[in-house]
């Protein structure tokens, strides 16, 4: 089936590792023309690079302002982005309890996550209002939350709380407003539950962590970044969801919430 992404310039925060590098290699295969975002790890994305002659790299540090204004200044003679998908963001590995959270750790988790999705979605806008009628046909939005914005996670209220504002206030705030800019377009996210990427890798090497992760989640698996990035561009692509916008589409295998007590805490 054709998803009409053919030609259509993509930009891919995050795209060198995981979610990120699985979506950018897809869309590359679709012949899309993909711009991969990296701050620090290029690696990987050199690998694409020379496999995929329709995709380019650029660097930015996505929560400095001048630094998000510039990348889209570089990015330009690929023609005007069409759909942004805002994937970037960590995760601190340390378990700590809101009670013992600093607030230098909740800042630098806000600000890489949620304030700088808010500059790349704010400039991506500000781009698209000069853009073609038919540039902007295509336009869309897709952000990547978590089930920690859904359920909250114990030790980390900061990224839970940069995923749930994405997911929520920021998706459908959006999707009210591009619609003033390009017509037809669409914002939507995409919040997986576990994913076997690197960031998560010393999570799940833990069995008490997958199994905790697993106990309500009906397929019983921990997804791959492919089963991501299917969804992503499914939602990007205005052939098949041209009429969808608004929407968090769960990624989590059925996952019904945390398991929050064991045997013996009961």
């Amino acid at each position: 089936m054709d998803l009409g992404l053919k030609g259509v310039h993509v930009l891919v925060t995050g795209a060198s590792g995981g979610i990120g590098l699985e979506t950018a290699k897809l869309y590359c295969s679709l012949g899309a023309e993909v711009t991969a975002h990296y701050n620090t790890h290029y690696g990987p994305l050199d690998t694409l690079s020379k496999t995929y002659s329709n995709m380019q790299a650029v660097q930015a540090e996505l929560s400095d302002e001048t630094s998000v204004m510039n990348m889209f200044t570089a990015i330009e003679h690929a023609g005007p982005v069409q759909v942004v998908i805002v994937n970037h963001g960590i995760w601190p590995t340390e378990d700590i309890p809101i009670a013992d959270l600093t607030l230098q750790r909740w800042n630098h988790t806000l600000a890489t996550n949620l304030t700088s999705s808010f500059l790349v979605c704010r400039e991506y806008l500000k781009w698209l209002r000069n853009a073609t009628p038919e540039v902007k046909e295509k336009a869309a939005i897709v952000l990547i939350g978590s089930t920690a914005g859904k359920y909250g996670e114990d030790g980390h209220a900061d990224y839970a709380a940069s995923k749930s504002a994405m997911m929520h206030g920021l998706t459908m705030t959006l999707k009210n407003e591009i619609v003033k800019i390009a017509p037809r377009g669409r914002v939507n996210t995409v919040a997986p539950g576990w994913v076997r990427t690197p960031m998560a890798e010393s999570a799940l090497a833990d069995p008490d962590v997958v199994y905790r992760a697993l106990a309500t989640t009906p397929l019983r698996k921990v997804a791959t970044p492919l089963d991501v990035a299917n969804q992503i561009v499914v939602l990007s692509s205005s052939t098949l969801s041209g009429h969808v916008t608004g929407q968090v589409v769960m990624v989590e295998g059925g996952m019904e919430g945390r398991l929050l007590n064991k045997p013996e805490h009961l």
